[in-house]
């Protein structure tokens, strides 16, 4: 079946790497990681999927690392002068988990795929802060990948609903976020 151009195409953005990475994590967020699929995306951005790989040519895997990339990268502010290093982390931490959390379906992704360019600047970003703060290099190194993996870590088990401590009750997870980041950034310098 051939689709046939529609009344809004000639209004509609080209196709580009990101309208294809935004309207993935649409239907990612919307339907979940399963439902994603070319021809679904093909759909969602009205045109035959194949055009997709005009864009992508590593197809599915090429997008995945790009939903990764798109959610995953968020590096710390480096040059913010309003407060400790301490609080440019925690306000890192914090903006890192909400985007985290609000893409929930791309979690797995960010947990299991093997994408280190990914999360490199995160890295990298995060290790200056703590340069920036006074830390020695290789601390420096060490608290960035904690902080990550805090953050990573602790949305994970929030998406996923854990009561890890076997608690009956409900978890406040904004409570329990911030206490075990102070811990780690106590810990860090």
């Amino acid at each position: 079946m051939v689709r046939q151009p529609s009344i809004n195409a000639q209004h509609r953005a080209p196709l580009s790497i990101e309208r294809i990475t935004e309207a993935a994590l649409q239907i990612v967020d919307g339907q979940g990681l399963g439902r994603l699929t070319m021809r679904r995306l093909g759909d969602a951005l009205e045109v035959e999927a194949m055009a997709i790989y005009h864009h992508l040519p590593r197809g599915k895997e090429q997008l995945l690392d790009g939903l990764v990339a798109h959610v995953a990268s968020a590096p710390a502010d480096t040059g913010a002068a309003a407060g400790s290093w301490r609080d440019v982390l925690r306000s890192w931490a914090r903006d890192y988990r909400a985007r985290l959390l609000a893409h929930a379906g791309v979690l797995p992704l960010v947990v299991t795929r093997r994408n280190p360019v990914a999360l490199a600047a995160t890295v990298a970003s995060l290790r200056e802060v703590l340069r920036r703060g006074g830390v020695a290099e290789e601390p420096a190194a060490v608290a960035a990948h904690t902080l990550l993996g805090y953050v990573i870590g602790h949305a994970a088990l929030e998406v996923r609903g854990t009561a890890e401590d076997g608690a009956d009750r409900a978890v406040d997870w904004d409570a329990r976020f911030a206490a075990g980041l102070d811990l780690v950034l106590a810990g860090a310098g």
